[in-house]
Parts: C-alpha cells; sequence; structure tokens
C-alpha cells in the first residue's frame, strides 16, 4: 500500500454536515502523481473510489465508505492579468478574496461558498445572479480510467443550471486538478439578483473601481450569513450542505396551472421556462423552517437548508425524502437533492 494511503479514517469532521462513519482506505493527495499511485492501487485491490474536496457537498453513509477516498489537496494560485490558473484543491472562497483584492470582476457574488476549486465546474457553481460558467475558459482533469491529463474548454464542459458534463455523462470519469477563470479587469460588481440588489440600494451609493467588488463581497457574506449559509463552528443552523434541494425549473404551462391553485407561488425566468424557489416549496409543503425529526431538522434561517442537529445520515434521508414525497404529491414536482449521496 502506498505510505500516504491512511486506514479507517473519520469522514464526519472533513463533511460540513458532520455526518458518516470511517473510510476504510483515505489518500491525501497533494500531487498528481499521489493521484494517479493512488486510483492504480485501488484498481488491482478492486476497491470503490469516492473523490473529496471540501465536504461541502456530500452526505457520508453512517457505516462509512467500504473503499479509498482521495481527498484533492492540490495547491497553487496563478494571476496573469485577469486569468487566473488556480488548483483544485484551494479553498474557493479564498480565491474570490484574492481575486476582488486584485480588483478583477466576475466571481464577486459568489463570496462565502464552502468547499474547494474542483467542485466548481462540476456542480456550476452559482449564487445571487452568477454562475462559474460565466468565468471558466479551461478544466484539467485526470482521466480515472487511462490515468492521462485532459483539457476542456468552456463549451466542451456543458454547463447548464447547476450542472455540467461532470455530473451528467462523464460523472466519476474524470478528476479536476486545475480550473482557469477568465476575471474582468476593474470590472463593475454585477447584479442581476433582487435581494442582493435590495441590499446594496439600503446600503447607499456603490463605490467606484474595486472598492466596489470589495463592498458586494461583504453584502453577499452579511446575506449569507443571516441566512446561516456561512460554515460557522458557532452556528447550529450551518451544519448543512447548503441548498439541500435544486431550484426546480419547470414548464410554463406547468407554472400557470400552479399559479392558479397557489397565487402567491414566487418563481424567475428561466428561458422560456420557469424557475421556482425550492425553498417555497419546503415551507408549503409543510416543512418550515426549524422543523426537527429525530436529530435533524430543517434550517431556523432557511428552509432549503437540511442541518445536522446531533443526528444521523439515515435520519437525514429520511427527513429529504418526506419532504420530496409531499412536494410531488401538492406541486407535482420532483425536487432533485443537491449534494452527493456516497454508501
Amino acid at each position: 500500500m502506498p505510505t500516504h494511503i491512511q486506514e479507517q479514517i473519520p469522514l464526519a469532521p472533513r463533511t460540513t454536515f458532520g455526518l458518516g462513519g470511517n473510510a476504510r482506505y483515505f489518500a491525501p493527495c497533494r500531487t498528481l502523481g499521489q493521484l494517479r499511485q493512488s486510483l492504480e492501487w485501488a484498481r488491482n485491490q478492486h476497491l470503490l473510489v469516492h473523490v473529496l474536496g471540501g465536504g461541502s457537498n456530500v452526505l457520508f453513509a453512517d457505516t462509512g465508505y467500504d473503499g479509498l477516498v482521495l481527498h484533492i489537496e492540490l495547491a497553487g494560485v496563478e494571476f496573469d492579468g485577469a486569468t487566473a490558473t488556480v488548483a483544485a484543491g484551494e479553498n474557493w472562497d479564498t480565491f474570490v478574496e484574492q481575486a476582488i483584492d486584485r480588483g478583477l470582476a466576475g466571481i464577486e457574488c459568489l463570496s462565502g461558498i464552502p468547499g474547494l476549486i474542483g467542485a466548481t465546474p462540476i456542480q456550476n457553481v452559482g449564487a445571487y445572479g452568477q454562475e462559474v460558467k460565466e468565468t471558466i475558459s479551461t478544466v484539467h482533469a485526470l482521466d480515472r480510467h487511462s490515468l492521462e491529463e485532459v483539457r476542456f474548454s468552456n463549451k466542451d464542459c456543458q454547463f447548464a443550471y447547476r450542472h455540467s458534463r461532470f455530473k451528467g455523462p462523464d460523472r466519476e470519469r474524470y478528476i479536476v486538478t486545475q480550473v482557469q477563470y477568465q476575471l474582468r479587469s476593474n470590472g463593475k460588481p454585477q447584479l442581476r439578483y433582487a435581494e442582493l440588489e435590495r441590499s446594496v440600494r439600503a446600503m447607499g451609493p456603490l463605490a467606484t473601481g474595486p472598492a466596489a467588488l470589495r463592498q458586494v463581497r461583504e453584502i453577499v457574506l452579511t446575506l449569507r450569513a443571516s441566512k446561516s449559509m456561512l460554515v460557522d463552528a458557532d452556528d447550529a443552523n450551518s451544519r448543512s450542505a447548503g441548498s439541500f434541494f435544486v431550484n426546480p425549473i419547470v414548464a410554463l404551462e406547468q407554472f400557470e396551472k400552479l399559479q392558479e391553485r397557489y397565487r402567491d407561488i414566487p418563481s424567475f425566468a428561466a428561458g422560456s421556462d420557469v424557475k421556482i424557489p425550492a425553498a417555497w416549496l419546503v415551507e408549503n409543503a409543510g416543512f418550515a423552517k426549524g422543523y426537527r425529526h429525530g436529530g435533524v431538522g430543517v434550517s431556523q434561517k432557511h428552509a432549503l437548508a437540511l442541518i445536522n442537529c446531533g443526528g444521523t445520515t439515515r435520519e437525514l434521508l429520511e427527513l429529504a425524502a418526506r419532504i420530496q414525497q409531499r412536494v410531488q404529491e401538492l406541486f407535482g414536482i420532483a425536487l432533485e437533492r443537491e449534494p452527493v449521496w456516497v454508501e
């Protein structure tokens, strides 16, 4: 067994949920060589492999993982003008702050999102009117089968709402190793999200130049903190994976039928379709903020966040299934779970 691979390592402390058992084998990978060596060893041992980044979008079974968990620890950030090349193991929010400090725009509304760089193209991470697909130019990855390095252009990534080829047809085929972002020099902040726009207006006129990016970042961090959407050891409502369900997108015809029954149903345009806030569906299905199911529950701050209150993964999955079933019964909408379930 390679010397960097460890045995029986607890997974719960490595996730924002704080749930899950032990990894039978655990490999911190700081180089491409260690990644290749780990994958080859697991293949020879006929072991399943799960790739773990910041642990902010994963839910491990209470019994743990009877395979090899690869922990991505690749490091390095390089700026060349408005182009940033960032290793997959770097912290996302730290990078956002570094870009803003250089007066580079394009990701300021994504401040405070937990996790590592490598997850951003997989999820097409987005918030407050921005998505990483707008700034990602190139994704470097390791093919888990051939162990060769490959490169994807923005178009190759097949980005969609909270989706990419790495979540769809190529799920578990590639390990993202590096991402290149094309930002905007001295760019103005992008304010497309109503809640963010209102908060900015309430603070008075935006500063000019790079200071405006910092101002928007601080407002976004304040908004996220008010919903317990920042990782905070002192905030019990932050023991979550952020939004547990994806905001569903439905056809206009289906939305109009729902609107006949639920006059106050909120919505956002999504091309020719309509996006409905999943938080509204959760609350109106009978799961209000603060709802509890055993040792888990719905956040007291945001109905879209399911939280761990000293419970188990099993209880969390039970609660999620209840919510999905009730939303389906009432609204005819199938809520998609956002965190990855690993057993």
